[in-house]
């Protein structure tokens, strides 16, 4: 956790919640995946800021990207000591736009997607880390990566994985880069309560990166009895890394 995720909110809605000195109009969103542009509010010289990155992070020691996997999730509990998280976390931190994730449970052969949202429905405050990544020939893309934890009691009944969800009181340390160290930053990474959010069994839709509308979000009275593909998660050659979680970390 976390592969799928969701951005319907409007853009001013965003905007008042962090406070990003820009006016950015995107469209909604419903089935975000892997390497594909995300939406992310980073801080730096006392403002805070809008940035698009693709979500798949690369540090910036990388010599052949090609050869390096998609993370597209930082483990919070190693974050300290991963080379490849370690310089993002003292200087990069950000909170990806988000207002529902995606998780599949396992249910024999079968698994039956859920949508997870706050139930206020207001923003998620995901935790992020971004990195600008330099080619040898001198191209540059902003790569980003969601912060994990353990689940908690609610989604442990989903996937043992989740991101870390900031309350509104951790929203400024974990972007104030200048002001709070990393070891101070990891103390906000952790479950959030369980009353923050509600699980909602969607339709097999989702599975599919194509499907990328209002329907993939509609209801099911139950999670879908009937066997259904399990998203890809790895690209072909590319090797898995240990900083990604289990269910949906490779696409």
């Amino acid at each position: 956790m976390c592969g799928r995720f969701a951005i319907t909110l409007a853009p001013e809605t965003f905007r008042e919640a962090y406070g990003y000195d820009e006016r950015p109009n995107f469209p909604p969103r419903y089935n975000v995946a892997p390497t594909q542009p995300i939406a992310l509010v980073h801080g730096a010289g006392g403002a805070r800021h809008f940035r698009l990155a693709r979500w798949g992070f690369l540090p910036g020691w990388v010599k052949d990207p090609k050869s390096f996997p998609l993370v597209i999730n930082a483990r919070g509990e190693t974050l300290l000591e991963k080379p490849t998280f370690r310089a993002a976390l003292k200087r990069r931190r950000c909170i990806v736009l988000a207002d529902g994730f995606y998780e599949w449970r396992r249910e024999g052969k079968a698994k039956a997607p859920f949508l997870i949202r706050r139930t206020s429905r207001g923003p998620l405050h995901l935790a992020g880390l971004w990195e600008t990544y330099s080619d040898p020939q001198g191209g540059e893309i902003d790569t980003a990566a969601i912060v994990t934890t353990d689940a908690n009691g609610l989604m442990s009944a989903v996937h043992d994985r989740m991101p870390a969800i900031l309350d509104a009181a951790g929203i400024a340390p974990w972007l104030d880069v200048d002001g709070v160290d990393d070891r101070q930053a990891m103390a906000l990474v952790h479950p959030c309560p369980d009353g923050w959010l509600d699980l909602t069994p969607v339709s097999p839709r989702v599975n599919d990166v194509r499907n990328d509308d209002p329907g993939v979000q509609e209801p099911l009275a139950q999670p879908a009895p009937r066997p259904v593909p399990e998203p890809s998660r790895t690209r072909p050659g590319a090797p898995r890394s240990s900083d990604e979680d289990e269910q949906g970390a490779l696409f």
